[in-house]
């Protein structure tokens, strides 16, 4: 006999159940459900928290607030092989083009107040070495500066690049791997794994411990443009999937 399921995974399955009658897959007419975009995404609020806030467990990011292109985009990737996780490719596999983007709008009009950081764990020269990395790069190298394609403020820019304040260092950690492992991938030119495979862990460790201890600004909207490129500074990659 199998154990009665923990509460967070009958959670997920009434999310994923109620998910599924909007999108018509059966009949409705005996549940009080309102036909809304808020209702449809419980599947997505199951794991990515309420309104998309981010999971509590440090990995499921969160959805409220990213650019809509940048969040359509990942759903894309999902449902065409270019980031792998089983859960959503199943959820989002029979999804329309037009819906995926309704749903990417509707998230990312959601504006919720951040929570505070978590404290960082890092040595002082650690922190040092992730906020040079952040905002200015290393040249040497051709690394750019996280800034130049994230904005200044590093909250993003519109409409396909996200902002990387209020993100978990585990799952900051786990997309950078993604990208150097191939694991993660975006449309071609793939500009994130051109840069990820330039840094070392070391690298990977200060830069997520910085920017996970840094607190969201009280305007955490994506920006319109990118700043401008400093003298010296290493030239961007091309970017398939914020050209």
């Amino acid at each position: 006999m199998q154990a009665n399921p923990s509460p967070r995974k009958r959670k997920l399955f009434m999310a994923l159940f109620g998910g599924w009658l909007a999108l018509g897959a059966l009949p409705t007419t005996s549940l009080a459900f309102e036909s809304t975009m808020a209702d449809r995404t419980r599947a997505c609020t199951a794991c990515h928290g309420d309104q998309g806030r981010a999971g509590p467990d440090g990995y499921y990011p969160r959805l409220a607030g990213k650019p809509a292109g940048y969040l359509y985009n990942q759903l894309e990737n999902f449902q065409q092989g270019r980031r792998q996780y089983g859960l959503m490719q199943g959820l989002i596999d029979p999804l329309s083009r037009d819906y995926l983007r309704a749903m990417a709008v509707y998230f990312s009009e959601l504006h919720i107040p951040y929570p505070p950081p978590a404290p960082a764990t890092a040595t002082p020269a650690v922190l040092a070495s992730g906020r040079t990395l952040v905002l200015v790069g290393d040249a040497k190298r051709g690394l750019p500066a996280c800034v130049s394609c994230h904005g200044q403020a590093l909250t993003g820019v519109q409409p396909f690049t996200p902002g990387l304040l209020g993100l978990p260092r585990d799952y900051l950690n786990a997309q950078l791997g993604g990208w150097q492992t191939g694991q993660r991938k975006a449309h071609s030119p793939d500009c994130m794994a051109t840069i990820a495979k330039r840094l070392s862990d070391a690298d990977v460790n200060a830069i997520s411990q910085w920017l996970s201890s840094q607190p969201v600004p009280a305007n955490s909207t994506a920006v319109a443009m990118r700043p401008a490129q400093p003298l010296g500074a290493p030239a961007l990659p091309e970017c398939g999937s914020a050209p």
